[in-house]
């Protein structure tokens, strides 16, 4: 890959992993202040094991099993519709239509909840901090895993994509241990936007490229090469602004009154 290809891999996957990492450092953080540090540690690590073995198993199959035009195809479909997913949460929270994620909020939601669960212990761990931090660090992981795999698979530089998400690891895990606290000065909501339109520009470049499975089995070229993915990233941009400038009007319009029907009676 050229050097603005690298530097395009490394930035779209250290944002897309940075917020995921953001989301999972509210739970642990939560469950370590709370039900105990050692217990939530354990559950992070056993959840980063997990994680490892997880990303060997995709990785491995999907760059085995599946031919590279029925790769395209494949991992650019689902990186579309996951993209689209962020998307269309970012449109209705900059329409106004959706309340904006508030990490503080969502510490105190958890804080809660483990404030009031019962507590069983575990080979020395409270089981209920274990249980809720290997989880969110384990599903908010997943969804790194997946990022990694499908942009360093496409791009065919998993080691790139993978160093750029294990930085953003560390530097959310940095930051949260020295405030200890969640990190809501973050502009997330911006960010998940931000991250939105990569991924819908990147499954679109990818799914179209694999459509050529369909005319003799070789990729599709775009008009430009990877050129074109500032065009798909400017038409998706466009688009969302006009959903967002849009969807509130349509919101407020009151619906139409139901057209009154008028009874004979009998003669």
């Amino acid at each position: 890959m050229g050097g603005h290809a690298v530097w395009g891999l490394a930035s779209a996957t250290f944002v897309a992993a940075f917020v995921e990492f953001v989301e999972a450092l509210t739970i642990v953080l939560a469950m370590a202040l709370t039900r105990g540090w050692r217990s939530a540690m354990a559950g992070t690590a056993a959840a980063v094991v997990a994680l490892v073995g997880f990303s060997a198993v995709v990785g491995y199959s999907l760059a085995t099993w599946l031919p590279r035009t029925v790769l395209q195809l494949v991992v650019g479909t689902l990186l579309l519709i996951f993209g689209l997913q962020w998307l269309r949460k970012a449109i209705l929270r900059s329409a106004g239509l959706k309340a904006r994620h508030d990490e503080d909020s969502a510490f105190a939601a958890q804080t809660a909840a483990a404030t009031v669960a019962g507590h069983r212990t575990r080979f020395g761990l409270d089981a209920f901090g274990f249980v809720v931090s290997f989880k969110g660090v384990f599903l908010e992981g997943v969804e790194v895993v997946f990022i990694v795999v499908t942009f360093g698979l496409n791009a065919g530089d998993v080691p790139v994509a993978a160093a750029a998400a294990v930085c953003a690891g560390v530097v959310v895990a940095g930051i949260g241990g020295v405030v200890a606290r969640p990190l809501s000065a973050v502009p997330e909501n911006a960010l998940k936007y931000a991250v939105g339109l990569l991924l819908t520009t990147y499954g679109t470049f990818w799914a179209v490229e694999g459509l050529g499975v369909l005319h003799g089995g070789a990729s599709l070229e775009w008009p430009g090469g990877d050129w074109a993915l500032a065009a798909i990233l400017a038409g998706w941009l466009l688009w969302s602004r006009v959903l967002v400038a849009i969807l509130p009007r349509v919101r407020r319009r009151p619906p139409a009154a139901p057209d009154r029907v008028h009874l004979e009676s009998p003669a």
